[in-house]
């Protein structure tokens, strides 16, 4: 399947390689075709997937993203101004569509982050945020009332 993934995974590849070019013209084309921003340099492990070919990601080129993550349409993985630090997501996490997930945070791994949620403070292993900002509405079994 053609996404915005393989095309990561394609100019990383060729940036391991020492190409020139081609690892830049790989970026350039999935911003061109997916509305897409996934550096090279960034880290994503093996198993995570894009929703909808990863139609206008934004991933910052230090984050993290470990295994069998779901990234869904228009997820910000980013930086906040005045922080150094970015995102650290842990394996098998859910991103709902549009979740913003900025600055010096860890996403446990488990968690589940709502749609339209802005996250800004870590999240435990095996939670669900919602909300802007993000708060925990559930952790493992225990349901919180907001």
């Amino acid at each position: 399947m053609l996404d915005a993934i393989t095309f990561y995974r394609a100019a990383q590849s060729f940036q391991n390689f020492h190409v020139p070019f081609i690892p830049w013209a790989l970026e350039k084309l999935t911003l061109l075709i997916f509305r897409c921003v996934i550096p090279r340099r960034c880290t994503i492990g093996e198993g995570t997937e894009l929703g909808y070919g990863g139609i206008a990601v934004v991933i910052h080129e230090r984050a993290h993203i470990g295994r069998r993550v779901m990234i869904s349409p228009c997820v910000t993985i980013g930086g906040r101004s005045g922080k150094v630090e970015v995102p650290i997501i842990e394996d098998d996490v859910f991103i709902g569509s549009g979740a913003k997930i900025l600055g010096d945070v860890r996403i446990g791994r488990g968690a589940q982050i709502g749609a339209n949620a802005v996250v800004l403070h870590s999240v435990p292993a095996g939670a669900v945020v919602a909300g802007v900002p993000a708060r925990i509405i559930r952790q493992g079994n225990l349901t919180i009332e907001v």
